[in-house]
């Protein structure tokens, strides 16, 4: 497997994972017409928007962030994907894991692993001594992943609202010195 940073070309198979990552580990956590609805035409399209912006040195506004995905090397099929970068909410963090993701296909077959190890080593070298993440209240599989990667349940809680959903969340965090 070979990680690397994201590129447009990589927007429809990032969300292919994205999609089925939602669809399979938010089963039962969300209600099932949103998991339905979801589009994989509509997810590269807005993935390829903002990795084209990307390359042209295109920042959007508010904190900085970057994709990595983990491709088979033969065919460059994209296995997962990870975005990270500086956090967007004010704290004593120096980055965030953003989103995490692999093809439910491949699960437990070192994916995530190798994705959540290149984000680590990537925020390290940014400076950044600890970094958090969010993980969906009920996530059980999610939240076993990070527990055993040292990323450690510090009892904040949020509820973002997105329309026809209230999602309540755990945060993570880890030392990463």
């Amino acid at each position: 497997m070979l990680i690397r940073p994201a590129a447009p070309v990589d927007a429809h198979g990032i969300a292919v994972v994205h999609v089925r990552g939602w669809q399979e580990a938010y089963r039962g956590l969300m209600p099932q017409p949103v998991l339905d609805e979801l589009s994989i035409t509509d997810r590269a399209d807005g993935w390829r928007r903002i990795l084209e912006a990307r390359d042209h040195g295109e920042e959007p506004e508010g904190p900085r962030s970057r994709a990595l995905v983990a491709a088979d090397p033969y065919t460059d099929r994209i296995l997962g994907w990870a975005t990270y970068g500086e956090p967007r909410e004010s704290g004593p963090h120096g980055g965030e894991l953003w989103g995490l993701y692999a093809h439910p296909e491949l699960w437990s077959r070192g994916v995530g692993h190798a994705l959540l190890a290149a984000v680590e080593e990537s925020l390290r070298a940014d400076g950044a001594g600890s970094a958090y993440l969010w993980v969906l209240e009920g996530n059980d599989r999610a939240a076993t992943f990070y527990e055993r990667h040292g990323w450690i349940e510090d009892g904040e809680v949020k509820v973002e609202e997105r329309p026809g959903l209230r999602l309540h969340e755990r945060r993570r965090v880890k030392l990463l010195r």
